[in-house]
């Protein structure tokens, strides 16, 4: 039975709940609910194992805080013995709009700390990541409250829309591969 890990990025405590940043914790928190899943604490995550169309789901939320994702990751990539290229990252993303979602196997961490800890941990960029387009209209030098900030009351039903969609993507992603599911996500725009 092939075995994937899915790491969803964002921040413990409930100030950053649903928040642009936390973007991860609610794609995988979607994708546990659609398969029945639930979550419990464990080592540096809260954690749920599913299982679909004869595949084990190792689900992570890290416990560790965005900066030190990577020890999370490497923790339960290690325990679980999955191959890196079974592994799949959610995060948000400033450099790509709303309408977005951007799937690669590999590429830099773009400035986000999630996953300059992810890369630094590992020692390579080489692992597949879904990023999230989370748009960046925000004033000069307020950043970082964009992006710790919730959806406007406009963005939710796209923001929605995307959730669903990334629920697809991973199921794509350990179905059909990581080729074929970046031809039939990155062309996407969601409105």
């Amino acid at each position: 039975m092939s075995k994937f890990l899915i790491i969803g990025l964002g921040n413990i405590g409930d100030e950053y709940r649903h928040t642009r940043h936390n973007i991860g914790f609610d794609v995988v928190n979607a994708f546990v609910l659609k398969h029945g899943g639930f979550f419990k604490m464990d080592r540096l995550a809260e954690v749920s194992e599913v299982k679909w169309k004869g595949k084990i789901f190792v689900c992570i939320k890290p416990t560790t805080y965005m900066n030190l994702s990577g020890k999370a990751f490497k923790y339960w990539l290690d325990k679980e013995k999955i191959e890196v290229a079974n592994t799949l990252t959610i995060v948000d993303d400033l450099a790509l709009p709303l309408s977005k979602l951007r799937l690669r196997g590999s590429g830099t961490d773009a400035g986000h700390n999630g996953l300059k800890d992810i890369q630094l941990t590992l020692g390579t960029d080489q692992y597949p990541k879904l990023r999230f387009g989370i748009g960046n209209d925000f004033p000069k030098g307020r950043q970082v409250d964009f992006v710790l900030g919730k959806w406007t009351p406009a963005e939710v039903p796209v923001v929605q829309k995307k959730i669903e969609k990334c629920v697809e993507v991973i199921e794509s992603f350990a179905a059909t591969g990581l080729e074929r599911t970046m031809g039939n996500t990155n062309n996407l725009t969601f409105e």
